[in-house]
């Protein structure tokens, strides 16, 4: 009976040890490089997230499933923890970093790159410039040259950083008008005059089918800020060095808790590839990609 008894418990053990390694490989069954998972990212930053997955899965192993939403949404959904990893155009606050810490989770923060807020216009309305001042007067309701903002979302990314500098809780209710995406933003421009379209600079640098049709009929501003007289349009190169006020830096959160995808992901879009990918893409990266010279011991004859 005793040896029964030992036998017993010795399998008890190993049915344990095995039940635990099936789940660990089960809760844990992607790589840095390989495996399946989630992210969810800002709307606004759509195309260039979804420039580096593309590049990213042809190199790898791996499969990225992108999630867009509004920068609220995705925030609530990344703390009720229906997706690992998240995209966003800031870090988390405090509030949302102390949910983490309850759950014992040490978020990992990755820049990657600069972008931008734009100002768009129908070309209808011949303007090129506008005032930033007079765009933050209007947010706290106060009535002066605009027709109405365009906004994607009310729950956006860009509605909280505008919000956020006119220094108000909310978007007043009336002259101000919002849909689901960057897209309908653009198309509701380019139909309507005088109207002003808030968008991430990456839908006018890289426009998908949908929207690519209507940019023909719509300027993008040049933005004046109350801390200079010069008019700055928002390009590659104005962004970079912060000259255009409306830059943003943007972030990758992984709150894995392990080596996975989350991980490989992020510091792909800030290695050598990803970095080369944001030059491309018109936005700014986080460090300049090294560049390879070729040089000849001497010149090719060329035939004519």
């Amino acid at each position: 009976m005793k040896y029964i008894s030992k036998y017993f418990s010795f399998i008890v053990v190993v049915a344990l040890a095995i039940a635990l390694s099936c789940n660990k490989k089960d809760k844990n069954s992607d790589t840095i490089i390989e495996g399946s998972t989630s992210i969810l990212v800002d709307e606004t930053l759509l195309p260039i997230v979804e420039d580096q997955v593309s590049v990213f899965e042809n190199q790898y192993n791996a499969k990225i499933k992108l999630i867009a939403k509004s920068e609220k949404e995705s925030v609530i959904d990344f703390t009720k923890d229906k997706a690992k990893i998240i995209v966003l155009p800031r870090e988390l606050n405090a509030t949302e970093q102390a949910i983490f810490k309850q759950k014992q989770i040490v978020p990992r923060t990755t820049a990657f790159a600069i972008d931008a807020l734009t100002f768009i216009k129908n070309k209808k309305s011949n303007d090129t410039l506008i005032n930033l001042e007079e765009v933050l007067d209007f947010i706290k309701g106060k009535h002066n040259g605009i027709k109405g903002l365009v906004f994607d979302n009310p729950n956006s990314s860009t509605v909280r950083y505008l919000c956020e500098l006119a220094k108000v809780n909310q978007l007043p209710s009336e002259g101000v008008f919002s849909f689901k995406t960057n897209n309908e933003v653009i198309k509701y421009v380019s139909d309507n005059e005088g109207m002003i379209g808030v968008v991430g600079v990456n839908w006018i640098f890289q426009p998908n089918k949908q929207s690519a049709k209507y940019l023909e009929n719509i300027n993008v501003l040049s933005v004046k800020s109350a801390k200079s007289s010069d008019y700055v349009y928002p390009s590659q190169e104005n962004i970079a060095n912060r000259t255009y006020p409306l830059a943003r830096v943007l972030y990758i959160v992984n709150c894995q808790g392990y080596e996975g995808l989350g991980m490989g992901f992020a510091s792909f879009i800030a290695g050598e590839i990803g970095q080369r990918i944001i030059l491309t893409s018109g936005l700014a990266p986080m460090r300049e990609p090294s560049r390879n010279i070729r040089i000849r011991n001497q010149i090719e004859n060329v035939k004519k």
